[in-house]
């Protein structure tokens, strides 16, 4: 039986990681997110926390210092510790895809997976994107206007330098949405139509010719 699979890369604040966890309640998929941090921190002994300091981040060289216990490693000397969890988590996803049906969010999943799954695009207006991010966090509008625009920054920069590919070219995804036009569960139900023929989508893309899908 072919896997499910659904990709979602979403601009910061259009509510990405919210709707990519509902939608996976609501076909009784798994869901992975942050979770992908986790599961590389416990397959190679790195503290979450380490971890989650460069995740969907660019590699900077020497993120750490050269005496520091994980950088001095011989498995990780020299390499940015951005390009070993890229390299985990890149691993940690193509067994996810073989595993059962899922929603992965971020961390170039629909790279990674662009034959074997529904890509999705998630994208709001930048204003209403500041105001979720201040009724989210509390922050005044100025500071969220920054941190919109600094994750948005961050999230490009990281996906073009492991992809080669730009993040706002929407001929990639097989469904961009403006999460402002939509309510969530307008959102929800385009996207479970989506994956009922989720097969015939990546069956258009790469299955061989008298594949059957089921």
């Amino acid at each position: 039986m072919s896997k499910h699979i659904i990709t979602i890369n979403r601009m910061y604040g259009s509510g990405g990681r919210v709707i990519g966890k509902a939608l996976a309640d609501k076909l009784g998929y798994s869901f992975y997110d942050k979770e992908l941090i986790e599961m590389a921190s416990k397959e190679k002994q790195v503290p979450f926390d380490q971890f989650a300091s460069v995740d969907e981040k660019k590699p900077n060289q020497w993120r750490f210092s050269v005496d520091h216990e994980i950088q001095i490693s011989p498995e990780y000397y020299a390499i940015p510790m951005n390009d070993v969890l890229f390299e985990i988590q890149r691993n940690i996803i193509l067994s996810l895809a073989e595993k059962g049906n899922c929603v992965i969010v971020g961390r170039c999943a629909n790279h990674i997976l662009r034959d074997k799954s529904l890509t999705v695009f998630i994208h709001a207006p930048f204003d209403l994107r500041v105001r979720n991010i201040r009724a989210r966090t509390g922050r005044e509008e100025k500071s969220a206007r920054k941190m919109v625009k600094n994750m948005d920054k961050q999230r490009r920069a990281y996906y073009e330098f492991f992809t080669d590919e730009k993040w706002t070219d929407l001929s990639q995804y097989d469904i961009c949405l403006d999460s402002s036009r939509f309510t969530e569960d307008q959102i929800l139900e385009i996207l479970t139509e989506a994956a009922r023929d989720l097969c015939y989508i990546v069956f258009k893309k790469n299955f061989p010719q008298g594949t059957v899908c089921t």
